[in-house]
């Protein structure tokens, strides 16, 4: 049974649009009419996004080539920010998150709202008008996640406060325990860029270079843990044994490499790369143990 999308208000104002995979949490904050009618057009955008996407899923499962042949808004937005940050095999996917996010984000570029986010499991889009800012939490590591620290609550790695000065709009982290497959071993690779889709791209990029040989990484075909997968048979990481201090900071400074290469190309405003307790960013170019309360 095919089921159609849905929407569901949740706690704080929020709202939950969700449609096959896409799962979609949005808050605005404003003009409690404008904020209506922008929560209005997001869901009337949010229940096309996905028969768009699904009609055009074979080219983007393909490589990233030279033109876009692509038709639907979302798809091309995919398309261009996976161009943009190629380094190396890539597709379009790469980038499908964020640029759903992104939008459903211009529903609320409007008078009257003060802030906005679309949160599309994890992949940011923001709004923000002339003098608010937002606090973005950094979790590093999913697998310290478990069902204990959500009743007693998230404690996070680090805040970014981003302001409407700033050219960043959007927010993206990958990494190999995260939803999509990594060919590294980045426990996470968090973006802040001028869209959510470049922030998409660019943090898959990125975490795929965060990598080090070692015999106790498993990798397997992406195609045998996924059965769809985009990458076909290219090894994706399975399982990370605890690496020694030295490989961790490899890993590291070869993802920081890529990020200062698309920073310097203009596509990413900061990153901060996280591995086995360790980070290192754009900002902070100095390995460093993460310090945690718990």
């Amino acid at each position: 049974m095919v089921v159609g999308p849905s929407s569901h208000t949740l706690a704080n104002g929020r709202l939950h649009f969700q449609h096959g995979p896409i799962d979609i949490v949005a808050y605005a904050q404003g003009n409690p009419v404008q904020v209506r009618r922008a929560h209005e057009d997001a869901w009337r955008r949010f229940s096309t996004v996905l028969d768009e996407l699904v009609t055009e899923l074979v080219p983007l499962r393909s490589a990233v080539g030279s033109q876009c042949a692509l038709r639907g808004d979302v798809a091309r937005t995919m398309w261009d920010a996976c161009h943009r940050c190629a380094d190396g095999f890539i597709t379009p996917m790469a980038a499908v998150a964020g640029s759903v996010a992104q939008a459903l984000i211009a529903s609320y570029d409007r008078p009257g709202i003060e802030r906005a986010w679309i949160n599309n499991g994890g992949d940011i889009a923001l709004h923000l008008a002339q003098g608010f800012s937002v606090r973005v939490g950094l979790f590093a590591d999913l697998a310290r996640f478990d069902d204990a620290m959500l009743q007693s609550g998230v404690r996070s790695d680090g805040v970014m406060e981003i302001d409407a000065a700033m050219e960043v709009r959007g927010v993206a982290t990958s990494g190999w325990r995260g939803r999509s497959h990594s060919l590294g071993v980045a426990d996470s690779v968090t973006v802040l860029a001028s869209t959510a889709a470049l922030a998409d791209a660019a943090a898959t990029v990125i975490a795929n270079a965060v990598d080090v040989a070692d015999p106790g990484i498993v990798r397997r075909p992406a195609s045998s843990v996924k059965d769809d997968s985009d990458l076909g048979d290219i090894p994706v990481t399975v399982a990370v044994p605890p690496l020694d201090e030295g490989k961790i900071a490899l890993a590291l400074r070869r993802g920081l490499e890529v990020a200062h290469r698309l920073r310097c190309r203009g596509l990413v405003s900061e990153c901060v790369l996280t591995c086995q307790g360790w980070w290192v960013s754009t900002q902070c170019g100095n390995v460093t143990r993460i310090a945690r309360s718990d």
